[in-house]
């Protein structure tokens, strides 16, 4: 509990009264005295559902169809239904153990990073930290695929002639990544939250909007067309699937404000569990409605499904326009993290614009939007969301918890550590086995064409 005791002079003051942030500085007083803070604005019972909504839904659901159709209907509900209580329970882990610590001392925990700091000094904030970093760029990365190939499938057609288009060059996917990405260093180098805010609002408008179209279309589809679905696929498939339901529920790195914001902090517990019990039946609804629409032909990105029609285009292009704005607001978490560590909080523009530039180049080498969702729900968000909640909780309630508390929150840490491990190998494999089938189709193809031009030699007169 050292980090308690030095979190209480871990500011210094210029001379105009600010505070110069240092490593151990809490995130919201940064840049500002605590006389010069003003107090955050209170959210009733209804904002904070809609808050909490905000901060979990986004991109993930549009692959939860073919999650659905890798693992099974029956296997992905148990999934969502799993996750989301246990994503809920280890939030409510987060709010507890705050209000322990700040309790016992003077310190005001503002963020998940001030969280670990309290618990275990540099070392918790650094671990918070990094998993930050590595997941809300996991997110960007994400958003990046999804534009590049959403794109790809509306303006270059799949039946095309040659195997892989090119445009000027490219390939159709990293032609558009690489058309946004002047616009992203654009976005990228807004530095206020409070300008972004109207794309936010945007960006969830859009995805509301975009997830009830879908569902529309999948009730018609399947009111058509009955294709043969599967309850279960297999052991293996539960890994892949697990960590495509952490991504969609990940929202841990926000839950400690949004509770800060609440008027009546004793009614949070009860709203978030009614939000995540509304997010888990939407989400249990639209993959399976997508998996019955459309079965074993389900793409990565259900969008993909829809069709050429106006409806379906105006869809894609809606959603991917949400995503391209969305992307520097997911960042934003990013370069708090690098400005506060490496320039004293200070604006950096070319750090930004690297940041944007790796996740680009990441972006142009994943060719699957579901499976690295898998990828960085299984390796990132088991471990910000399940490993460390339990484990701040187990070492700040150590000593008052009884064997039932004891053995719940190690159970957790283990669990998670476990189920990320192992969905980080199967999501692995189900990749190399992907990339290797299609360099084996790209093969027989480059074979099949050198046998139809030697054909057509032979008869040459």
């Amino acid at each position: 509990m050292t980090g308690l005791m030095d979190n209480n002079k871990s500011t210094s003051s210029s001379s105009d009264g600010s505070i110069i942030p240092t490593e151990d500085t809490p995130l919201l007083l940064q840049g500002k005295s605590p006389k010069q803070q003003p107090p955050p604005p209170l959210s009733s019972q209804s904002k904070a559902f809609a808050n909490v909504f905000i901060a979990i839904v986004g991109a993930g659901v549009l692959g939860l169809p073919y999650t659905f159709m890798k693992c099974g209907w029956f296997t992905s509900l148990l999934m969502i239904s799993a996750v989301a209580a246990l994503t809920c329970h280890c939030m409510m882990l987060l709010i507890h153990t705050r209000k322990k610590l700040e309790d016992s001392s003077s310190t005001t925990i503002t963020s998940f990073g001030d969280l670990g700091f309290a618990v275990c000094g540099p070392i918790g904030r650094f671990t918070v930290d990094f998993m930050v970093v590595l997941s809300q760029t996991g997110f960007c990365i994400g958003y990046l695929i999804f534009i590049g190939n959403t794109l790809a499938s509306l303006f270059n057609s799949s039946t095309n002639v040659r195997l892989t288009p090119k445009i000027w060059g490219f390939t159709a996917k990293s032609f558009y990544i690489w058309g946004v990405f002047p616009f992203q260093l654009g976005l990228n180098a807004i530095p206020s939250l409070t300008l972004l805010a109207p794309l936010s609002i945007f960006a969830d408008i859009v995805d509301v909007g975009a997830m009830g179209i879908v569902m529309v279309e999948e009730v018609l589809t399947v009111v058509k067309q009955r294709p043969a679905v599967e309850a279960f696929a297999g052991f293996s498939a539960f890994f892949y699937g697990l960590g495509v339901a952490v991504f969609s529920f990940e929202g841990v790195g926000l839950v400690l404000p949004l509770e800060s914001e609440m008027k009546d902090k004793k009614k949070f517990g009860k709203t978030l569990g009614l939000t995540m019990l509304f997010i888990a039946v939407l989400y249990g609804s639209f993959g399976a409605l997508g998996y019955f629409a459309f079965g074993d032909d389900t793409r990565d990105i259900i969008t993909g499904n829809l069709g050429k029609g106006l409806l379906s285009t105006l869809v894609q292009l809606g959603l991917s326009i949400n995503l391209f704005f969305t992307l520097p607001l997911m960042m934003n978490p990013v370069y708090e993290v690098m400005e506060r560590r490496y320039w004293d909080g200070r604006y950096c523009l070319w750090m930004r614009w690297m940041l944007v530039l790796v996740i680009s180049f990441v972006a142009l080498s994943v060719p699957n939007f579901a499976d690295f969702m898998s990828l960085v729900g299984s390796s990132i968000c088991c471990a910000l969301g399940f490993v460390l909640p339990a484990l701040f909780h187990f070492l700040a309630f150590k000593n008052e918890m009884g064997w039932k508390g004891l053995y719940l929150d190690v159970g957790i840490i283990i669990l998670g550590a476990v189920l990320g491990a192992t969905g980080v190998v199967v999501v692995v494999f189900v990749m190399v086995c992907l990339c290797g089938a299609i360099v084996r189709l790209h093969h027989e193809m480059h074979i099949r064409v050198e046998s139809f031009v030697d054909a057509c030699g032979d008869l040459t007169p």
